[in-house]
């Protein structure tokens, strides 16, 4: 098998977005999976980009308003991976289940419904 067609293996929303928008450019998948990486590498290379500070600013030691544009939206989008990481983890009616606990919440018509324990 040569380099250029060594299978990865991608996170099934980065799978999606790349399927869905290599429909919108006339790309292949593996096209628009390529072409997100070259722009990620050019990204990373860019003299205009300071990954120390991106760094610091997701670590909490600086301020989001000390980037410039381009910083901004490279910390933006590393925010919404860790917020749907995070959404992805959650669980509530096992941690309220084991809690023995009941909850309520909507259902498909807006009703109040709650979940009574089975503890």
């Amino acid at each position: 098998m040569s380099r250029a067609s060594q299978p990865t293996r991608l996170p099934a929303d980065v799978y999606e977005a790349a399927l869905a928008a290599s429909r919108v450019t006339s790309r292949t998948l593996p096209q628009q999976i390529a072409h997100w990486a070259r722009i990620g590498r050019e990204v990373e290379l860019s003299p205009t980009v300071n990954h120390r500070k991106i760094a610091r600013v997701l670590e909490g030691a600086d301020a989001y308003d000390s980037l410039d544009d381009t910083e901004q939206a490279i910390v933006r989008q590393q925010w919404e991976e860790r917020m749907d990481e995070v959404r992805r983890s959650l669980d509530f009616a096992a941690d309220f289940a084991a809690a023995g606990e009941s909850y309520s919440e909507l259902d498909d018509d807006g009703n109040v419904v709650t979940v009574e324990s089975t503890r």
